[in-house]
């Protein structure tokens, strides 16, 4: 029999077990997100992991599409991974018009992954929560996505994000007059987006190699940079502040471009003053749905970046974990180990999270070392005078303070 190999216990590059603590903090920021999501009249979806890859491919961008995870399953079929949410979503969209109605508004929290070359903050398989609104092509459907992404990091207490927005429209017109027959007007977009990442001269240099002559980049981003706000985005800021973005929050920025290819009105990003990239964006998108063969339904939405929240959130002591656990019910002895099973069950049924330390041969002192360790705030001990009495004694392990009560009583201390 050979010998079992060695096996590789490493993760893949560019994706991330979560441990509990950070599990339990990214349930915390999640679960808010939700709360805002619902309060705005936001419903949940859910789209598969895989998808057929004509689907995806040609949908972002050419640079974008050498991202997509694609390979060929078992049955021939040529797969991709989720790329992002909005494509997919298109599909649900396309299938089911007659369900979903006018003006749906749906919100999603999954992952997505992207052959990308990992970096801080940046990784292969990551979180995107998004939020759209389908068929309704009012500056007020845009205003409503400027408030739900707006209010979102409020509720987390980071109201001091600045939304950055643009119009797709502008940045074609403003570009087209450049274009070559090797050099489109998306692949100029697609220069301009870096130059938050990139100084000017490398932008101009790009574009050079990419066709450009030099006098017309220069010109590319003198005219970029001139441009003013479209009637369309004034008219929208306008009724964002109205629904409560404070008018220093929204920042005219003629050189946003937002990559991806499907965007055809309003773009914008927000960025958290101090902290390096965005923490999402998004825009509208109303030729994407039909582009995929469905009916001509306009939208409108964003990207957030959830993992990038969350290390903003972190960094700025915005978020902790909490134990889920309230309670630990300890073993005083093996011969008083029904008596905390009974009080285990007793508690749990009450509503309360509980665990049982699950050796009754560990003395009491290794089980409360354990409790405080995993941050459970309380432990129940019952020993024999507890036992006697029909009792239990509660024990705060921050406080060291104790009581001594009713199961019932202690039931209702720890909820």
């Amino acid at each position: 029999m050979k010998p079992m190999q060695k096996q590789n216990l490493q993760t893949l590059k560019g994706f991330r077990d979560f441990l509990p603590q950070e599990k339990r903090i990214r349930d915390v920021v999640s679960e808010k997100i939700r709360r805002t999501f619902e309060r705005y009249g936001f419903e949940p979806l859910e789209t598969p992991t895989l998808e057929y890859a004509d689907l995806l491919l040609g949908k972002y961008g050419n640079e974008a599409d050498k991202l997509v995870y694609r390979f060929t399953d078992r049955g021939g079929r040529d797969i991709a991974l989720r790329y992002d949410q909005t494509v997919p979503t298109a599909r649900v969209l396309a299938q089911n018009q007659d369900k979903l109605g006018v003006g749906f508004r749906r919100y999603q929290i999954q992952n997505v992954f992207r052959a990308d070359k990992p970096q801080r903050g940046r990784y292969r398989e990551f979180t995107q929560c998004d939020a759209d609104i389908f068929g309704i092509s009012s500056p007020l459907a845009d205003a409503e996505i400027l408030a739900v992404y707006y209010n979102i990091y409020k509720d987390l207490g980071l109201s001091d994000i600045k939304i950055y927005l643009n119009d797709r429209e502008t940045l074609i017109t403003t570009l087209s007059p450049f274009t070559t027959s090797t050099v489109d007007v998306f692949s100029l977009i697609q220069s301009i987006d870096k130059l938050d990442k990139m100084d000017r001269n490398n932008v101009e240099a790009e574009l050079v190699e990419k066709g450009i002559t030099a006098r017309n980049a220069t010109m590319v981003l003198n005219s970029i940079l001139s441009a003013t706000a479209s009637a369309s985005l004034l008219e929208i800021t306008v009724a964002a502040e109205y629904l409560g973005i404070p008018k220093e929050v929204v920042v005219f920025s003629p050189t946003l471009a937002r990559g991806l290819d499907y965007y055809t009105g309003m773009i914008f990003e927000g960025k958290v003053p101090g902290e390096s990239g965005s923490v999402g964006g998004g825009g509208r998108y109303d030729r994407l749905i039909e582009s995929i063969g469905g009916p001509a339904i306009p939208a409108v939405g964003f990207g957030l970046g959830f993992d990038r929240t969350v290390e903003v959130l972190v960094a700025k002591g915005l978020v902790t974990p909490s134990a889920a656990t309230r309670a630990l019910v300890t073993i005083f002895a093996p011969n008083l180990q029904d008596k905390a099973l009974q009080a285990a069950r007793a508690l749990r049924e009450a509503g309360v999270n509980t665990e049982l330390y699950p050796d009754s041969s560990a003395k009491l002192e290794k089980q409360l070392k354990y409790a405080d360790k995993k941050g459970i705030p309380y432990a129940i001990v019952i020993g024999e005078d507890e036992a006697g009495k029909g009792v239990v004694t509660v024990k705060n392990l921050a406080t060291r303070q104790q009581q001594t009560v009713s199961l019932d009583e202690a039931a209702s201390l720890l909820q």
